[in-house]
């Protein structure tokens, strides 16, 4: 008698485990990483790559997180509208100075495979300037990355 392959289902909501991860003084590249394994899942057993596998992050601090090299002076953030002539450029200073989560989660957003669960796993991301956070009655597990 052959033994069937196991194929994982979809976790339910209550099975999925929270994480909080505080980003004070870590590199954004290096962190970014990090969030991305456990948002989609990739640090269980039974990681399914076609199916929202992973657990909710919830990062604290993220006003705090450094960059390497010169890439403060010299990285940009870049948008273009769809118009014609409307790329817009927006130096990472500018950026943090206005919303210093959105550092974080761009860099997140660029390691999550681009298909249909992209927006799913994005989702179970929390990112917050400070250290006070709405998600405590979750009770959030502490990550040392």
């Amino acid at each position: 008698m052959t033994q069937k392959t196991f194929t994982p289902t979809v976790q339910s909501k209550s099975d999925k485990k929270w994480y909080i991860i505080d980003a004070t003084d870590k590199v954004v590249g290096r962190l970014a990483t990090e969030i991305a394994v456990y948002l989609r899942g990739k640090n269980k057993p039974t990681f399914t790559p076609h199916l929202d596998m992973g657990d909710y992050v919830v990062v604290i601090n993220a006003d705090k997180v450094r960059l390497t090299g010169n890439k403060e002076a010299q990285k940009e953030y870049i948008h273009h509208t769809g118009y014609l002539g409307h790329l817009r450029r927006k130096p990472y200073a500018k950026v943090m100075a206005e919303h210093p989560t959105r550092i974080l989660e761009s860099a997140v957003a660029g390691m999550i495979h681009h298909n249909k669960l992209k927006k799913f796993i994005l989702a179970k991301l929390h990112v917050y300037a400070g250290s006070e956070h709405p998600h405590s009655g979750q009770n959030p597990i502490p990550l040392n990355v």
